[in-house]
């Protein structure tokens, strides 16, 4: 697929050149032919003739996941169940019982109830494990747990949990849940409004506006647009966003493919809410595409001023397309690039490493770009902030407590040795971080960082070819090293840590409205934007004014 994306043809006249494209096609469409009748044929053969019998569901399901893996991560084969749990996450509606679900090591944990929902009326926890729904024991169900937790409105499910290791159980209500795309605004002080943009669902330019128009309301003159860990979602609904403070007839975001159709060029249609408003957007190393939509063209045009830290790097646009029997394939149909014709896609999957892995683009390849008013911006590795802040970006050691629950597991066990804490806003001090690191070793926590992984598997072609024994010491020692390593690096980044541990901590008592809330008066990148915008010498200054 990847010489078929790369073909470059030589036109000596245009009659020619579209015989050429005619054959090209023919061919293609051949190969495409061929290779079904061969799978179809090896499909049918398998499953007529294996030793035992076959789930030819199970198996195609898991073959044509695991073909597109090959191309990139965001290129996916949706299933009948897949198909109902997409569509609630781009119309942010659904049925069901109001809660973020994660499954890490077979276990269905509830991560974070949501406010007044059925998950927190029946009493759930942040940290619980589900580990039955109805007669369904879900260690021996191998499926998405989470389909056995969806129904009918007001349709009871009765489940059993563990909380601290003992059990409980508990009778889910279910109801429609509206996740919303804005899920806090307010003002921070007289002059300054703060919306968070969560994701980008059908409502997402509908609830940016009214948060928008309702703090103008209020008296605000500045604007601080939060899109850290926003992951994205609909394109059209970033356009409308960026339409909100510029006018009608700007160019937003242009798409590219080697398929004339998806080529497009996506503007702005709508009467503007302010044109003027000063404004910042927030973004981190998790604000992914559409966020980086938003980001990039409001950067470009000199409309806002962007702060925080590197975003993710995807430029990369999908599109949902149906299938037979109620399926669908979101397929990676073009490139979307900024007003300055920057594409930020920071990975390379279509050239991997010797492990397989997608290359990343070197910052000395990056390519150098202007925006309206000639400042110079770069593409390759996402959205560069006019004003980057070392705390927007996480350590190496963070970033591993954060993706292995080191910090979620011990919040669990704190909130239930300080029940009556409420909303009284905690200090999380140096006897709270040494029991923080104690719950480390005694759980024997694994940082599973690169060093790491990378002696896992040493020990595993050791064990295979009979070696391990001789070098055991050699292993224990790298070990030991390992261990001092990251008890440096725990106590280097004790401060970032600490802020982690209290916006978890804050979380439990007061769900994420109430965390927040603590952002708009104490978050450090919330501070140094508000200031950045009160500002106006400086602000100017970075936009060229």
């Amino acid at each position: 697929m990847y010489a078929f994306l790369k073909k470059r043809y030589i036109l000596p006249v245009v009659a020619g050149g579209l015989f050429y494209v005619g054959a090209s096609f023919k061919d293609d469409f051949f190969e495409i032919a061929k290779q079904i009748e061969i799978f179809t044929m090896m499909f049918k053969t398998v499953n007529m003739n294996y030793v035992d019998e076959t789930n030819p569901g199970d198996l195609m399901d898991k073959a044509i996941k695991n073909m597109l893996q090959e191309l990139d991560p965001y290129t996916v084969y949706f299933n009948e169940q897949d198909v109902v749990k997409f569509k609630i996450n781009n119309t942010g509606e659904y049925t069901g019982i109001g809660a973020m679900i994660s499954r890490k090591g077979g276990k269905l944990i509830i991560t974070e109830p949501y406010k007044n929902y059925p998950a927190d009326k029946a009493g759930l926890k942040a940290g619980d494990e589900i580990i039955q729904i109805g007669d369904i024991m879900l260690s021996d169900f191998k499926e998405d747990a989470s389909t056995l937790l969806k129904g009918a409105k007001n349709a009871k499910i009765d489940i059993k949990y563990l909380r601290q290791g003992k059990p409980n159980s508990t009778t889910l209500v279910l109801e429609e849940v509206d996740v919303k795309a804005v899920p806090f605004f307010s003002k921070i002080d007289d002059k300054t409004g703060y919306i968070v943009l969560s994701q980008f669902n059908a409502k997402a330019s509908a609830e940016t506006k009214a948060a928008l128009e309702q703090l103008k309301s209020e008296g605000a003159e500045r604007i601080v647009l939060d899109l850290r860990g926003n992951p994205g979602g609909l394109l059209g609904e970033a356009v409308n966003i960026c339409n909100l403070f510029v006018p009608a007839g700007e160019t937003i975001v242009t798409t590219k493919s080697h398929i004339e159709k998806h080529n497009n060029t996506y503007r702005t249609t709508k009467t503007p809410v302010d044109t003027e408003i000063p404004l910042v957007v927030l973004v981190d190393g998790r604000s992914a595409s559409a966020s980086e939509i938003v980001a990039g063209a409001l950067q470009d045009l000199d409309r806002a001023v962007v702060v925080g830290a590197r975003s993710f790097g995807k430029g990369l646009v999908q599109r949902p397309i149906d299938l037979t029997y109620g399926t669908q394939v979101k397929v990676t149909i073009s490139r979307y690039y900024t007003p300055s014709g920057r594409c930020i896609q920071a990975l390379d999957y279509w050239h991997k490493d010797k492990d397989g892995k997608a290359v990343r683009t070197d910052a000395k390849n990056y390519n150098a770009f202007k925006t309206r008013k000639g400042r110079t911006v770069y593409d390759g590795g996402g959205i560069q902030p006019d004003l980057e802040l070392a705390e927007a970006k996480l350590s190496a050691i963070t970033e591993s407590l954060v993706k292995n629950d080191g910090i979620f597991n011990y919040v669990t066990k704190y909130y239930y040795k300080n029940p009556a804490l409420g909303e009284k806003i905690p200090t999380v001090s140096d006897a709270d971080y040494a029991d923080f690191k104690k719950f480390l070793k005694e759980e024997k926590f694994s940082f599973d960082t690169e060093t790491e992984q990378a002696l896992a598997k040493t020990l595993e072609a050791a064990k295979k070819e009979k070696i391990d024994e001789d070098i055991k010491g050699e292993v224990q020692q790298l070990l030991t090293a390992l261990q001092k390593s990251d008890e440096t690096q725990l106590n280097k980044h004790q401060a970032e840590i600490k802020e982690l541990i209290l916006d978890e901590i804050i979380r439990r008592y007061q769900y994420k409205e109430g965390l927040y809330k603590y952002y708009t008066k104490n978050n450090s990148e919330i501070k140094k934007a508000t200031a950045l915008l009160a500002n106006p010498s400086e602000y100017n200054k970075i936009l060229l004014k």
